[in-house]
């Protein structure tokens, strides 16, 4: 009966009316701004997801930039686009380990962005891993901090190829291996990526000789690295695809290699 006397009254008086109606439509319109504010908010989150991305990639970029021009200035030759063989396809890190001896990370991109076994990954700091294996969304990552991976390396400083190779412990370091006795190794080197392989470009950071060793019978340098990347912080990395790997496939087909 309120009810029914309620709607009589807005009916019969245009005041009541007036105010009916205008309490409904602010009630209308405060439920409306609220729901506009959530979507506002998850929006910012895709938004800022995105941008990060976009970030991160940008600063691979420039990174693998910076170096191309360092190596070419080593090498007193012309600059070399090589960075433009490679394609940076971001990523974001949700499922990462660093107290094992078998490290890995998880992605959020896989297959349907064309990831890859064997394919380098970076972030904004330097060297990060290889892709393992690959879903349909999703792709594992072995790190440097994994004891069955080793990085082909170089020092920056007078060009000798090693291997980074990780002993189980500490995740922010490794070992620099193959380094003779006949090499100068010197704490502050740096140490950065051979490019002897498809995985990663020549001058990728790695990390930075901590401490090197050599006693009388020893045939090589003991030397640990403190690696660039650090995976308690990395949430944003870059895959790498080689451009060239395509064009090697259709040559090495084209005269029967496969």
């Amino acid at each position: 009966m309120e009810v029914v006397a309620f709607i009589l009254i807005c009916t019969c008086n245009e005041y009541q009316q007036s105010a009916a109606w205008s309490g409904a439509n602010r009630m209308v319109a405060g439920i409306n701004n609220i729901k506009t504010n959530v979507a506002e908010y998850f929006g910012l989150r895709a938004i800022n997801t995105e941008l990060a991305e976009e970030n991160a990639r940008l600063k691979a970029e420039l990174m693998l930039l910076a170096n191309n021009v360092e190596v070419a200035t080593e090498r007193d030759s012309g600059y070399v686009y090589s960075h433009l063989d490679w394609e940076y396809i971001p990523a974001k890190v949700i499922g990462t380990s660093i107290n094992k001896q078998h490290n890995y990370l998880t992605i959020n991109k896989g297959l349907r962005d064309s990831i890859k076994v064997d394919m380098g990954v970076i972030g904004a700091n330097g060297v990060v891993g290889i892709v393992s294996a690959v879903g349909e969304k999703y792709a594992l990552v072995v790190p440097v901090i994994h004891t069955k991976i080793s990085i082909s390396s170089r020092l920056k400083s007078n060009g000798q190829i090693g291997g980074t190779a990780w002993n189980g412990r500490n995740y922010r370091f490794v070992n620099l291996t193959e380094m003779a006795r006949h090499v100068v190794v010197n704490q502050g080197d740096t140490v950065v990526t051979s490019g002897l392989t498809n995985v990663f470009p020549e001058g990728v950071m790695v990390g930075v000789v901590t401490e090197t060793k050599l006693g009388l019978g020893d045939n090589y340098h003991q030397t640990t690295v403190e690696l660039s990347t650090d995976y308690k912080a990395l949430k944003y990395v870059q895959v790498l695809r080689n451009k060239n790997d395509n064009m090697t496939d259709k040559i090495g087909k084209k005269n029967g290699m496969d």
